[in-house]
């Protein structure tokens, strides 16, 4: 039977009762009769279960979705927090200006932003989303209302950026947008071949706003770390700004267990690397298919069938990120698991502003695996204490497996968080890592 609400790895499957949220003024009156604590939650992308809650209350946020102001000389946007970034690029994109920072699906909602301190394909140039959050109002489930910014009840305000929901519920915000004349992006797309090959491109596209890498980890020998770095610029040639079409493609049903396999992702993966005929290519890009190439169809996790799917992100300092990089994806060919959506790319200096941001300086690596229990559990294992070994850490938005020691490990600063959480707050992910008792002292 399926769970009132999954994450978008559909993995863990929780029951939960659902009490939406429609107007700013509902939270905390909605917790009267919620006895096992209780969560705001978006559009459910979190892939694990820092989304879900067990014989929880989940607060659904996307009703909460107005515009509340903008300023167009400054680009300033202010809004719900229950409003995705789809609706949010509706609105500004035709005016001339674009999100500051953008992870790869637009349908995530500007609260969910801010929980999980999303990064994006320009992080060594513009830091995570946190850094282009102004300010927002935060409220606690005692009723008191928070205006938090950098100097208006800072502490708060830096708990709540990557603070994974459980400060309080972010009811408005305000966002810094980016100018642009153009809905098209100035794309290059290089294949390299090996870590030292990337790293090299990396260097040579410092300048380059936008930087990502598609790799594939199916090939060995010659062929080990083969990939198509790819980066762009906002054009500076003016064009139509128009509004994005809705989506019609529709993924249409659960892929059977069997389909992704070694050999299937091998064969796909080959053809990728092979889809352009040269060495490198240019073009003129919408932003759509650069920024989010799989929005272009819902439900698209179905192809990872009825269990779902895992995905692995870490980051690793510069000071083992090259090693720890290639012993990583040693594991992944070793275990004849395969990953397609293989995204490999670089996390800048800039520093955010939330208290628990995943990204630091180094290499950071996502897989996404379908779930086959008996083998896919045991590679995540080895590969999140390999993280571990590497001096990395894991992020939370994107994990189902992480232990409490491991996290306890990654973010020592949790216990600092824990000091403003909000006692009727709490998550499957938090509870699984920190305690049912919300690590309060």
């Amino acid at each position: 039977m399926k769970p009132p609400f999954e994450s978008w790895g559909r993995y863990p499957s929780y029951d939960a009762t659902l009490k939406p949220l429609h107007w700013q003024g509902d939270f905390p009156a909605v917790l009267e009769g919620a006895h096992s604590g209780a969560l705001a939650v978006g559009m459910g992308r979190s892939y694990g279960d820092v989304c879900l809650l067990n014989e929880g209350t989940l607060l659904p946020t996307t009703s909460m979705n107005r515009l509340l102001g903008f300023d167009a000389e400054t680009g300033l946007l202010t809004a719900e927090a229950g409003i995705t970034l789809a609706q949010i690029l509706d609105f500004a994109v035709p005016r001339g200006y674009f999100l500051p920072v953008t992870p790869g699906t637009k349908y995530v909602t500007l609260g969910g932003a801010i929980a999980n301190d999303i990064h994006g394909k320009n992080h060594h140039l513009a830091g995570t989303f946190g850094n282009h959050v102004t300010q927002f109002e935060l409220v606690r489930s005692d009723g008191e209302q928070m205006h938090c910014s950098r100097t208006d009840n800072p502490d708060y305000y830096a708990a709540t950026i990557g603070g994974l929901g459980l400060t309080g519920v972010i009811t408005w915000a305000q966002l810094r947008l980016k100018p642009i004349v153009s809905r098209r992006i100035d794309f290059q797309g290089i294949q390299f071949h090996g870590i030292d090959e990337f790293l090299s491109l990396t260097q040579q596209a410092a300048h380059i706003e936008y930087t990502v890498s598609w790799i594939d980890v199916t090939s060995t020998g010659k062929n080990f770390m083969r990939g198509v770095f790819m980066q762009g610029d906002h054009s500076q040639v003016p064009a139509a700004l128009k509004p994005s079409p809705k989506p019609k493609l529709v993924f249409p049903f659960e892929l059977p267990g069997f389909a992704l396999n070694r050999y299937t992702v091998g064969a796909f993966n080959t053809l990728y690397f092979h889809k352009q005929m040269k060495q490198r290519v240019s073009a003129l890009q919408d932003y759509e298919p650069f920024f989010y190439p799989l929005d272009i169809a819902q439900h698209w996790n179905r192809m990872y069938g009825k269990r779902g799917l895992l995905q692995f992100q870490y980051v690793i300092p510069w000071e083992h990120a090259r090693e720890g990089t290639i012993a990583c994806l040693q594991e992944v060919a070793k275990s004849g698991l395969a990953s397609f959506l293989a995204v490999l790319k670089v996390f800048g200096e800039v520093e955010s502003p939330g208290l628990m941001s995943f990204p630091k300086p180094g290499i950071t690596l996502a897989l996404d695996f379908p779930i086959k229990p008996e083998k896919s559990f045991a590679l995540f294992d080895r590969l999140a204490s390999m993280t571990q070994e590497f001096g990395g850490r894991l992020y939370p938005a994107k994990d189902a497996r992480m232990t409490a020691p491991q996290f306890q490990a990654f973010y020592p600063q949790w216990e600092k968080l824990a000091r403003y959480k909000d006692p009727a707050l709490t998550s499957g992910f938090w509870e699984r890592v920190v305690g049912a008792d919300g690590g309060a002292r």
